[in-house]
């Protein structure tokens, strides 16, 4: 008989986060689903340990999506089964280091790290999305170790996944890039990189999404006349595959030079990946615990447009080169990023955290 899983998230089960590892627990395990449709995470939070008090599931595991610290918390005191924690962000980096709303030492920034270190500590196991990042939460909250196994993000294979689609317009080499617009995802650098291309007018560059800096995006590339760059606003996630395959190079960054931005591989260069895209990423650890730079993406470091321009040249310029590392970066994706590939992870975690507490 299949183990029982709890899934029980802060942030909607469609985030893609939530969304690949749920379709990856169903493959080894029987899953209940208690989340909610409010609008906030707050709201979410509450609304799920309600429900949860309300009907007291049977289940086997308990495994806190994200966003799960506060649940992690709280359903440590309300039940004795194993905890699984997806520590997918840290609460004290994302207000205080990489948004930087709050101080450190401030009474938001502790309860924030108060928050992180607890939650991992009432947990059974714990997952982060990379190796760097697993780092990361044992040298600022003092996670053992033994807790911590780094499981990718990976995308979802029934949507992305290698087409043939001309581009819109053959006299232009297309280069795709999407996103929320926050610090962390360094577009302005990608402006900055148009810019440096303006003598090149066949290099076209397109900019979905919105968020926290597009109107400064906006007016720099305004300020800079450029006529090489165009926004299109947020993208529907059915709607990426349509843009990711008709561009000739797209863009997985993360390009700032924020601090978390060297732990992190974008949601995004999955996706690029999964449809055998040649993509451009930052050079750091993270990049380089899955991608040897040259064979399976393009790699340039952190917060350097001259670089970023540099390397959308060369692969303007090397057709080779591009029909080189596509084949290569969708070659790690069919190894490790699977659904199937994640499913088997995320089994031995469970398996180990079912293990621990039966002792």
């Amino acid at each position: 008989m299949k183990p029982h899983v709890l899934f029980i998230s802060g942030r909607e089960v469609g985030y893609i986060r939530n969304r690949v590892l749920l379709d990856a627990l169903r493959t080894h395990f029987e899953v209940t689903v208690f989340t909610s449709d409010a609008h906030n995470t707050v709201r979410r939070t509450i609304s799920g340990l309600a429900r949860f008090i309300a009907r007291r599931p049977d289940y086997d595991v308990c495994f806190a999506g994200f966003y799960g610290q506060p649940l992690a918390i709280v359903l440590s005191i309300l039940q004795h089964k194993p905890i699984v924690l997806d520590a997918y962000v840290s609460t004290y980096d994302t207000l205080c280091e990489d948004r930087r709303r709050f101080r450190p030492r401030s009474p938001m920034g502790r309860l924030a790290r108060w928050l992180d270190r607890r939650s991992c500590q009432a947990a059974t196991r714990v997952i982060t999305d990379t190796q760097a990042h697993a780092h990361y939460f044992r040298e600022t909250f003092g996670v053992l170790e033994s807790k911590l196994t780094a499981v990718y993000v990976g995308c979802d294979e029934a949507l992305f996944y290698p087409r043939d689609e001309m581009p819109a317009d053959q006299q232009h080499f297309e280069v795709f890039y999407y996103g929320s617009f926050l610090p962390l995802h360094g577009t302005e650098v990608i402006v900055q990189a148009a810019a440096l291309l303006r003598d090149r007018p066949e290099i076209y560059f397109t900019l979905g999404g919105d968020g926290l800096r597009r109107a400064a995006v906006q007016r720099m590339i305004a300020d800079l006349s450029l006529t090489n760059i165009g926004l299109v606003g947020w993208i529907p996630l059915e709607q990426l595959p349509k843009y990711i395959a008709r561009a000739s190079v797209c863009l997985g960054g993360h390009f700032s030079t924020v601090p978390k931005a060297a732990r992190v591989i974008s949601t995004k260069t999955f996706q690029f990946v999964a449809m055998r895209k040649p993509t451009i990423v930052a050079d750091n650890p993270a990049t380089r615990e899955l991608f040897t730079p040259g064979e399976h993406v393009y790699a340039v470091p952190m917060g350097d447009p001259a670089a970023l321009a540099e390397a959308i040249e060369t692969l303007a310029d090397n057709c080779l080169l591009r029909r080189r590392i596509a084949p290569g970066g969708y070659e790690v994706f069919q190894k490790r990023l699977t659904t199937r590939a994640i499913a088997d992870q995320l089994a031995s975690v469970i398996q180990d955290a079912l293990c621990e507490s039966a002792f």
